[in-house]
């Protein structure tokens, strides 16, 4: 899953990236790796400080499908991709020595349009592949949440908040209790960033670069 999240920066980062003339051609593939870094990373400290909830929040509001989505102007104002856009900021400036302003262009409209675009794609029909489960397991070490059927516990939740899908699940509140849901995924990405850290936090940052070859 980590690789469509990569692919979808990628498309993204076309034109804020590769054809930005402020963003040197020789770093082009690394500022897109650490923006799918810096996204993962993200969403792995939200849900290991027990918030999950607003992540669902996030991807129930945003996403350009479904026709009730509010898109990149309800994400721009969401804490938690301004949490993303001031450290990928900081990451362009420090590592990069991009200007604040040029670092600040290309993170305030890479970072929620490749969110919007992850958004959309978990609530795309003709992509089933592409499940919040499946991207919540990729940053977890594990599978998602299984329910037995479609697209899984969190896809399936997801879809009850959206009004998308067609589940055997979407009444009062589908059998599912979320916050035992949030507190498993609390623990597993907990040890998530533990594994990182004993390993010296290179291992997502590798596992992504791999995806150019």
């Amino acid at each position: 899953m980590l690789d469509q999240l990569f692919n979808i920066v990628k498309q993204f980062g076309q034109d804020t990236v590769v054809n930005n003339p402020d963003v040197p051609n020789e770093h082009n593939n690394d500022v897109m790796a650490d923006a799918t870094k810096t996204i993962a990373n993200g969403f792995q400290n939200v849900m290991a400080g027990g918030g999950f909830q607003n992540i669902l929040d996030l991807f129930k509001g945003g996403g350009s499908s479904s026709g009730g989505g509010g898109g990149i102007a309800s994400l721009v104002k969401n804490p938690m991709v301004s949490m993303m856009v001031g450290y990928f900021i900081s990451k362009l400036v420090g590592k990069y020595n991009m200007s604040p302003s040029s670092a600040s262009n290309v993170a305030n409209t890479l970072i929620p349009n490749a969110l919007n675009g992850i958004i959309t794609e978990t609530k795309n029909p003709e992509n089933p592949g592409f499940t919040l489960d499946g991207l919540i397991g990729s940053l977890t070490g594990g599978g998602g949440q299984s329910s037995g059927g479609g697209g899984g516990a969190l896809q399936n939740l997801l879809e009850q908040f959206t009004g998308g899908g067609n589940t055997a699940n979407s009444g009062n509140g589908g059998g599912f209790d979320l916050q035992d849901i949030i507190g498993n995924l609390t623990q597993k990405a907990q040890n998530s960033l533990q594994e990182r850290q004993s390993s010296g936090g290179g291992g997502l940052m590798d596992l992504i670069k791999g995806f150019f070859n």
